[in-house]
């Protein structure tokens, strides 16, 4: 047994060097004065002062969790239904259905973000179709929807996938049972169906919540500097303004917010398979 624990030592070797001494360096930028070094540093707490006392910056992070929140909300909506679909048709067509799904995220999402603007853009496919109904003087890219739509389109596998994975799981003999029972496909559904999906909807969730939080190349690039949130604010703190020490700190703020959602999600988990935390 001594063994094959031992086997897990280069991961936790890689685990060090890639994640905990990373945010163990934005920890200490993020609580030294600026122009400090590394080895002779000034404490300071006046980043994260500064953060919460200014409305602007609390603006910007209450947008990101709401289009975070959003983008969730579509997912699941969009999601569901399909992984429902895809998870009660035959193996072959869910192969095939999966391969579909999966298949644009073989390209880089930078690339597919890219497509949208040129899909998006005054003249583009989506502009000329609702020009159909009336519609082409609509301004669709650099808005709220844009961002939105992006968010949308780049994470919404991730949804489908993990539900489509738990209704996969799910054994028949339930549902032949609830019918034999006299359970109408509705009540079936409400009280078997969706209790046994939810932890890949958890999961879902999670996959699709954190990353929209913290994206900043789909807002600059289908909200042209005009939608600006809390992952531009970090991007630009560390890369236009040079102000690491700052950038730190709302780095750190955004990795204890995610933690707390990561923790509550958890817990949520537990309480729904009627288990205890350990």
């Amino acid at each position: 047994m001594k063994k094959f624990s031992q086997l897990a030592l280069p991961y936790i070797v890689w685990a060090v060097f890639m994640l905990v001494l990373p945010m163990g360096l934005i920890g200490l930028y993020s609580v030294m004065e600026h122009g400090n070094s590394i080895i002779s540093f000034s404490f300071t707490l006046e980043h994260y002062v500064k953060f919460f006392t200014d409305p602007d910056f609390l603006l910007i992070l209450w947008r990101s969790l709401l289009i975070a929140v959003k983008t969730t909300l579509i997912c699941l909506l969009l999601g569901y239904p399909v992984a429902y679909f895809i998870a009660k048709s035959k193996e072959k067509v869910q192969n095939a259905l999966i391969l579909c799904i999966t298949l644009p995220m073989w390209i880089n999402m930078l690339v597919r973000t890219y497509a949208w603007i040129g899909m998006l853009s005054e003249g583009g496919l989506i502009q000329k179709v609702l020009q159909i109904f009336g519609l082409g003087n609509t301004d669709l890219l650099y808005t709220e929807g844009a961002v939105l739509l992006g968010m949308v389109y780049n994470f919404l596998p991730f949804m489908i996938l993990q539900i489509q994975t738990s209704l996969s799981k799910m054994d028949n003999s339930l549902l032949e049972a609830s019918a034999d029972l006299g359970a109408s496909p509705i009540q079936t559904f409400r009280r078997i169906t969706l209790p046994l999906s939810l932890p890949g909807v958890i999961n879902g969730i999670t996959l699709v919540f954190l990353p929209a939080v913290s994206s900043f190349f789909i807002p600059k690039l289908l909200g042209g500097g005009r939608y600006f949130l809390i992952g531009n604010m970090i991007e630009n703190q560390f890369i236009t303004v040079g102000e690491w020490n700052f950038g730190s700190a709302i780095s750190m703020i955004m990795a204890v917010i995610m933690m707390l959602l990561m923790m509550v999600v958890r817990k949520v988990e537990i309480r729904n398979q009627g288990g205890k935390e350990e």
